[in-house]
């Protein structure tokens, strides 16, 4: 089954249900994908990415075989 008959089948089954409790779960569900992920990050994580953009903005980049050969 193909994504757009995976929605269609799925929009069918949520408006047939009358089970609140699976709607809230649903509403749950994809509730969560909206979620910033920025959020969900440790201050450590921010800072290696803040530190990695930085990086990448001042052209201090590597290519992939010299940071092999380097942490090697």
């Amino acid at each position: 089954m193909d994504i757009q008959s995976l929605k269609i089948e799925l929009v069918k089954r949520i408006l047939n249900t009358d089970s609140t409790d699976l709607i809230r779960k649903l509403y749950g569900v994809l509730g969560k994908e909206d979620k910033d992920f920025w959020l969900e990050l440790s201050a450590d994580q921010k800072a290696e990415i803040e530190l990695g953009i930085k990086q990448l903005n001042n052209d201090e980049t590597e290519d992939w075989d010299s940071f092999l050969k380097r942490v090697s």
